[in-house]
């Protein structure tokens, strides 16, 4: 038996890896991967590396064993159809008949088109009779705070999302959730809503950058069409900045707003605040 992790080298997923390595041995968790040199630290330390890949179903065929848990961290290639990506996984997981198959979801009351993906792949889970836990990840707070650098620029936080507010958590606290699930008890069938504790506004953020960095930043917030133009100038594919910009206008509607505490009840402590992630990404 075994923890299976895909998108191990991912940004969630390294922080899953870790988790699980200060909780079960190492021989005991699987890291699937596309690139294993990306993983050749966790394979010195003694974790198992399966190299498998989303697009190819052939890789799958030997990843799992009667009795594993499995996380399936969501995958990121919007232009190649994550349902069926992730069907592909859960097919084979249930060919192999796993203990549990947990999946990094998205909040159930984000109607935003990010969330179709997610929404398809629950469908596809309850479906396929396999026993389950759905992590509802809300936003990360890694999302504003990896992107300083033109704020910190142009004296600007410019969002698409109004007065909205949004209550994230570091990815450090997702993984950390993840975690409790695979190596704890109960979670069967279960469904989280997970999301920091605190909800904030993007003035509020701003200000918090501001006096963390010393300089005069503002919120600046511009329309959904703007902000989806702003995306593509910086280099995102059209689709997928409207896809990002479409979660803001889910913001200003307060779907990512709730506050219900799943997340620090799994993880059995407080989530990280938006000013520590502010404060590790300046001195970063």
């Amino acid at each position: 038996m075994s923890i299976v992790v895909t998108g191990a080298t991912g940004h969630l997923g390294r922080h899953v890896v870790e988790g699980l390595l200060e909780r079960v041995p190492a021989d005991q968790i699987t890291a699937v991967v596309r690139d294993p040199e990306k993983a050749a630290g966790f394979a010195a330390r003694g974790v198992r590396i399966a190299v498998a890949d989303y697009n190819e179903p052939e890789t799958f065929d030997t990843v799992f064993s009667p009795g594993d848990k499995v996380l399936l961290i969501s995958g990121n290639e919007f232009d190649k159809g994550r349902v069926h990506q992730h069907r592909i996984v859960l097919d084979a997981a249930k060919a192999a008949g796993v203990a549990l198959f947990a999946y990094t979801s998205a909040p159930g009351s984000l109607t935003a088109a990010l969330a179709d993906d997610h929404r398809g792949t629950e469908q596809a889970i309850t479906d396929s009779g396999v026993t389950y836990t759905l992590l509802r990840n809300g936003w990360y707070n890694e999302n504003y705070t990896e992107n300083l650098a033109p704020v910190l620029e142009y004296g600007a936080v410019t969002q698409a999302a109004g007065e909205g507010r949004i209550a994230p958590a570091a990815r450090a606290d997702y993984a950390a959730a993840a975690v409790a699930v695979l190596t704890g008890e109960g979670h069967e069938n279960k469904t989280y809503e997970l999301s920091g504790d605190t909800a904030w506004g993007f003035a509020e953020y701003a200000a918090e950058v501001a006096k963390q960095s010393g300089k005069e930043i503002a919120y600046h917030p511009v329309s959904v069409e703007a902000f989806t133009g702003i995306l593509a100038g910086a280099g995102l594919p059209e689709p997928l900045a409207a896809i990002i910009a479409g979660v803001d206008a889910s913001i200003e509607k307060g779907e990512l707003a709730a506050t219900g505490g799943d997340l620090s009840r799994l993880t059995g402590r407080p989530t990280t605040p938006i000013a520590e992630s502010i404060a590790a990404a300046l001195k970063g």
